[in-house]
C-alpha cells in the first residue's frame, strides 16, 4: 500500500512540474512595449499607440526578437537577457547587444553591426524608432492632452483625437489600408 502511495505520489509530482514549466519564454521584450503601452495614457490613447505600433511593426519586430533570440538565451541559459542593464545575446545568427537605459531601448547586431534604437522624447513628447543610426522616426507624438499624431502607412502622419470615436476612426484607416496591401 505504501509503495502504491509512493507512485502515485511521483507521478503527480513528476506530471504537475512538468505542466508548470514551459520553453516558450516570457516574451520580455514583447511585454516590455505592451506594459510601457498601458501606462501611456487613458485607455483611447492606449489604443491609439497599440494601432500605431501595429502599422509600424513594432509588435511583430520586438515578437520575432523574443522568440529567435531572447527566449533562446532564457531557456538555454536560464536568465532573461531583458532583466535590466547591458545584456549579451548569442543568436543562431550571431550576437546581440541589449541595452535598457530607461529612456528607450538599443538592440545592435554584433553580427553584422545593424542597431535599432527606440526613444522618447521628453521635448516634444514623441517616440522615436530608428534603424541603423538612421534619422528617426516619429510613430507617435503627444499633441495635447485629447490629440496625439500618429503615423499613416503612406508616410504622412495624421492627428487623432484620443475618444473612442478617433480611436475608432485610426482603427478603420488602418483597416482599410491593410486590406488594400493584401
Amino acid at each position: 500500500m505504501k509503495k502504491t502511495t509512493l507512485t502515485v505520489a511521483l507521478v503527480i509530482a513528476l506530471t504537475g512540474s512538468m505542466l508548470s514549466s514551459s520553453c516558450i519564454g516570457k516574451f520580455a521584450l514583447t511585454n516590455r512595449v505592451l506594459s510601457w503601452n498601458r501606462q501611456v495614457g487613458n485607455k483611447f490613447l492606449n489604443e491609439l499607440v497599440f494601432f500605431a505600433f501595429w502599422i509600424l511593426p513594432v509588435y511583430e519586430v520586438t515578437a520575432l526578437a523574443d522568440l529567435v533570440v531572447i527566449n533562446s538565451i532564457e531557456f538555454w541559459s536560464g536568465s532573461n537577457p531583458m532583466a535590466k542593464g547591458t545584456k549579451v545575446v548569442q543568436g543562431n545568427d550571431g550576437r546581440y547587444l541589449v541595452k535598457c537605459d530607461g529612456k528607450g531601448y538599443t538592440i545592435e547586431s554584433e553580427n553584422d553591426g545593424s542597431i535599432v534604437r527606440l526613444d522618447f522624447e521628453e521635448s516634444d513628447k514623441s517616440w522615436n524608432v530608428s534603424v541603423d543610426g538612421k534619422e528617426p522616426m516619429k510613430f507617435m507624438t503627444i499633441v495635447d492632452d485629447t490629440h496625439v499624431a500618429l503615423p499613416c502607412p503612406d508616410g504622412s502622419s495624421t492627428v487623432v483625437e484620443v475618444s473612442e470615436a478617433g480611436v475608432m476612426a485610426y482603427q478603420a484607416m488602418a483597416g482599410q489600408t491593410n486590406m488594400a496591401m493584401r
